[in-house]
């Protein structure tokens, strides 16, 4: 093993090739430019509102969240300027949640998003997160909210997985 590592030490050296790899460091994670909200209970809008204050210059998207009068009530509590915030409510579900709005960030030119959903939901929005936005070459920076409810079933990530990959494939 000796006589292994001195050859091909010697072999680096002659050739001028690196014996070891270059170290790569990562770039430098890139700043969010937007917040998506994952509808589906109102204490995600609550959150947002105040996770909002702490990044006052971000656009806020809401997809089928509260119903739009509570919604924008909860924003306009906490001061949020309504031209930050676009309620969607195309979406019926995790999958249409990003599938919709992933147009929407693309048209934007938004490259970096923070996504805010319940800590129990968050395992299934990073699976579809990951395949729909990924796509489309927007990274994905979760926010978990507190929440009691202990987790999801996981085999709804996996179905939610695969439909994610059926809407990559066909576009619908």
């Amino acid at each position: 093993m000796t006589a292994l590592s001195g050859l091909i030490g010697s072999g680096c050296m002659i050739f001028g090739l690196p014996c070891v790899p270059p170290i790569i460091s990562s770039p430098p994670p890139k700043e969010p430019q937007a917040i998506l909200v994952l509808g589906g209970a109102p204490s995600r809008e609550k959150f947002a509102a105040q996770f909002a204050l702490q990044h006052p210059s971000l656009p806020i998207f809401v997809s089928s969240g509260s119903p739009e009068e509570y919604a924008q009530y909860v924003f306009d509590s906490a001061g949020i300027n309504r031209s930050r915030v676009i309620l969607d409510y195309r979406a019926v579900d995790t999958v249409t949640n990003f599938t919709v709005m992933v147009k929407e960030l693309q048209s934007r030119k938004i490259t970096d998003v923070y996504v805010l959903t319940s800590d129990f939901h968050m395992p299934r929005a990073l699976v579809i997160g990951k395949i729909v936005l990924g796509s489309r070459g927007i990274e994905m920076h979760p926010v978990t909210i507190p929440s009691k409810i202990q987790s999801e079933n996981p085999a709804k990530s996996l179905r939610d997985g695969l439909r994610s990959v059926f809407w990559l494939v066909t576009g619908s």
